[in-house]
């Protein structure tokens, strides 16, 4: 794949939030997340862990936790990518906090797109209650939940969202 090859897979690839209610295969979640597991991490300590949701109870209470958002409740998977702080804070103490929630947010982009590379589509839901979150799944207090991505067979977005102009985001060596 060259750089158009991957520029052009990424612009592909959008934020889905009706799917057709199939679940995705167990090899397809392998995969999504074997292509986790290449994702940098602070010290190699790979901060992050997966909750693989796929009971509808389970699904809807996080929809719930996510302000009814209803695309949780309705996806076949919800990946629940969350920072497990002892595993950075065991070589980083206090600052681990901050490098486990980064592993998790790079864990989480990989998955996203290894999901849209297996013809799934996904949506990165970051709006939710995370004691509810926590409470409904049973998450150990040195976990906390970061992401919830739905994950399914889904309908594309007629019109993709605009974008700005990469520009309005650099700036070099200083601020201004």
């Amino acid at each position: 794949m060259d750089s158009s090859d991957f520029l052009t897979f990424l612009q592909r690839r959008s934020s889905v939030r009706e799917y057709d209610g199939t679940a995705p295969g167990e090899d397809c979640i392998a995969f999504i997340l074997q292509c986790a597991r290449t994702a940098p991490s602070a010290g190699n300590r790979e901060g992050w862990d997966v909750v693989i949701v796929t009971d509808p109870s389970l699904r809807e209470g996080l929809s719930e936790a996510a302000f009814e958002q209803r695309h949780v409740g309705e996806a076949p998977a919800v990946l629940v990518v969350c920072a497990n702080y002892i595993r950075s804070m065991s070589q980083y103490g206090e600052r681990g906090i901050l490098y486990a929630v980064q592993d998790a947010t790079i864990a989480a982009t990989f998955m996203m797109l290894a999901a849209h590379a297996a013809g799934l589509q996904t949506c990165w839901t970051g709006a939710f209650d995370e004691d509810a979150v926590r409470e409904l799944l049973a998450l150990p207090q040195h976990v906390r939940p970061v992401a919830l991505l739905t994950v399914g067979y889904g309908t594309l977005p007629a019109v993709r969202t605009g974008r700005m102009p990469v520009a309005d985001h650099v700036h070099r060596e200083t601020w201004l």
